[in-house]
């Protein structure tokens, strides 16, 4: 059929062109009958438009790929349900502090109104996981609110933002009058000289400062500015979950990730520490009560935006600015200061020997540590692993060792389960030049596992490891911790690899420990879909909590 072009001048093609306007190359989604013309907007235009599977697969897509590019990623979706089936990846990367632009169908104004067949009020459902929530109330608006859009997704603490699109807004002409609007990129302002030389005076009189990295050091690419500072200060880093690589775990100061449990060796730098500087760091990527209980501890504030108040958080010096801008700053005023002496490696040493020890281990099925050497081994430092929510995620974050920013990813902020797989195929399209490693429980998996057919339908090489242990193991391991029993865990799985080869993809079924690494990395070689099912001996996680204190509630 030869598409109509009634409405090329339409408001669904102005809304597509100020999306390329503000750079964007790729939108995920799932149409419906009241967005048909910005769906035939997007295929005549210059933007790939990948069509998945479920809208909530899409949202996690979107946010992963806004997660590695730093730009906003796009999503579309109908009006109703498909618009509600957008949310949890919307909230998700609003408490990651990841941007992203949501765009849904929604009735027209002749009947919103009024009780009408699938009309909810998305904009105020929307509202408390955005930073901003709104419907285009005419053609004309459309440039001012696609260009409001990125501009608060993107800039200050970045986030999620919601537009729905009428459909007799999709439907309707726009004036030829009517363009994008010119983005205007806000520089971030110098650090103060003023707050500078106070944290300088904090830091010449600490005896035991310590820095914690977080995700906006990442996203601020500050990673570099970071290890000149903690080198020639000689001062320990460690990061959060969200903030793995910004500080390369081989680096002599590295002591690792924080976020596990209270009495993980990261956590012991903190216990003796009289100053932390903060860097990048937000407060729902970790709960500052368990590295300052007492509220005692001075604290140094380095991020683009001022923190939350929180009574454990207490900040003595706040450094709102370019967060290298800022610790090259403060390093200037520190010259030939060297703090005091500390043993920075002594975590990354215990982590190194606990992690070889797995490497060594043979059992079938496997140690998480066993594959937690395996998966390093076989992926390169730049290549990426996106680590699902569950036992998987406290085992992948605690041991597995990471050098760059953004090369483990973790939704920490609101830890949802089912994101890795999805997320993975958009980081495989957003960096086509380093593999690309989803990692997930069994529990997370078949939550969007038909990607998999998105994956192979799009042509995007995508590997999947599952770590099996038939059941929810991270709810498990907390029942057994609290209650000495557990309930309600335990379920069954398809045959992974009749199920990937169903849909085009390869399965393999490891069945000794000497298998994983050879399979993963014929896998990451491969330009295809490969699922991997990797049977976990999860009895190790009471193990883990018998050598290194009591489970803390927070998990």
């Amino acid at each position: 059929m030869t598409p109509s072009t009634e409405h090329s001048g339409g408001a669904a093609e102005l809304l597509v062109r100020c999306l390329e306007n503000e750079g964007v190359t790729v939108v995920f989604g799932l149409p419906g009958e009241e967005n048909i013309y910005l769906t035939q907007a997007l295929e005549r235009s210059h933007i790939r438009y990948v069509l998945t599977r479920h809208e909530q697969a899409a949202s996690f897509m979107a946010e992963m790929y806004a997660r590695v590019t730093g730009s906003a990623g796009v999503v579309s979706a109908t009006l109703g349900p498909g618009a509600i089936n957008l949310q949890l990846g919307v909230a998700d990367a609003m408490t990651n502090s990841t941007p992203l632009v949501a765009l849904s169908a929604q009735v027209g104004k002749d009947r919103n109104y009024k009780e009408s067949h699938q009309f909810v009020d998305l904009v105020s459902m929307f509202a408390p996981v955005t930073k901003w929530s709104a419907a285009v109330p005419t053609p004309d608006a459309v440039p001012e609110m696609i260009r409001k859009a990125f501009k608060t997704a993107e800039t200050e603490r970045p986030g999620a933002v919601y537009l729905a699109v009428p459909e007799d807004v999709d439907d309707a002409p726009a004036s030829d009058a009517l363009a994008p609007l010119p983005r205007n990129v806000v520089q971030p302002e110098a650090p103060s000289p003023y707050q500078v030389a106070r944290a300088v005076d904090l830091i010449k009189n600490a005896q035991r400062p310590i820095v914690l990295a977080g995700h906006g050091a990442a996203r601020g690419g500050a990673s570099e500015a970071l290890q000149k500072f903690a080198a020639t200060l000689g001062v320990p880093v460690a990061t959060t979950f969200h903030g793995k690589g910004v500080f390369p775990d081989d680096h002599p100061n590295s002591v690792g990730t924080i976020g596990f449990m209270t009495r993980d060796y990261a956590n012991f730098g903190f216990e003796n520490s009289d100053l932390i500087i903060s860097v990048g760091y937000e407060l729902q990527e970790f709960d500052p009560v368990r590295i300052n209980p007492d509220a005692d501890k001075k604290i140094i504030h380095v991020h683009r935006f001022p923190a939350e108040v929180d009574a454990h958080y207490p900040v003595d010096v706040g450094i709102i600015a370019d967060i290298s801008a800022s610790l090259d700053a403060v390093l200037n005023g520190l010259s030939d200061h060297h703090c005091p002496a500390s043993e920075p490696t002594t975590s990354s040493v215990l982590l190194a020997e606990e992690l070889e020890n797995g490497r060594q281990d043979d059992r079938y099925p496997l140690s998480p540590q066993r594959v937690v050497a395996d998966t390093r081994t076989a992926l390169g430092r730049e290549d990426v692993a996106l680590v699902d929510t569950g036992a998987v995620k406290m085992w992948m974050a605690r041991l597995y060792p990471t050098y760059a920013p953004n090369t483990c990813l973790i939704s920490n902020g609101l830890s949802t389960m089912g994101f890795a797989l999805p997320g993975a195929l958009a980081v495989a399209l957003a960096e086509p030049d380093v593999r690309v490693l989803a990692v997930v429980g069994d529990g997370a998996w078949l939550m969007h596992s038909q990607e998999i057919e998105t994956a192979v339908r799009e042509g995007i090489p995508l590997t999947v490891l599952i770590w099996e242990d038939n059941g929810y193991g991270l709810i498990e391991w907390k029942m057994q911790m609290e209650m000495g029993e557990h309930s309600n865990t335990a379920f069954t799985n398809p045959d992974v690899v009749k199920y990937a080869q169903s849909f085009g993809a390869t399965g393999y079924q490891i069945t000794s420990a000497d298998e994983l690494l050879p399979t993963l990395r014929t896998a990451l070689d491969q330009d295809g879909v490969s699922i991997i099912n990797c049977p976990v001996d999860y009895r190790e996680n009471l193990r883990l909590i018998e050598r290194l204190g009591d489970l803390d509630a927070a998990i």
